[in-house]
């Protein structure tokens, strides 16, 4: 895994994501160390510009990983201060 390119902050995740992750070999830890390390998952390639171009701007970034029968997405804020796991629906 790469190095770290920008804090997490305060990790929190949704009863959703919760829920899946738990159903699954999913470990939360390494979905956060891709995420964290630019390995947005699934992202759709505009998606993935609009995320390099966060980090360097301090946007918000967005990491979408399949796991299990469901999408787990991973947002950081633009002020670093806190990251969430949840599902879409939950948005």
């Amino acid at each position: 895994m790469s190095a770290a390119l920008f804090p997490l902050g305060r990790v929190v995740a949704t009863p959703g994501a919760l829920e899946v992750l738990g159903q699954t070999s999913a470990d939360p830890a390494q979905l956060l160390a891709r995420h964290q390390s630019g390995d947005w998952g699934e992202a759709p390639p505009e998606d993935v510009r609009e995320d390099r171009l966060s980090v360097e701007r301090g946007f918000r970034i967005l990491s979408s990983y399949p796991v299990g029968d469901e999408r787990v997405w991973i947002i950081t804020e633009a002020d670093r201060s806190s990251t969430c796991l949840l599902l879409p629906s939950e948005y």
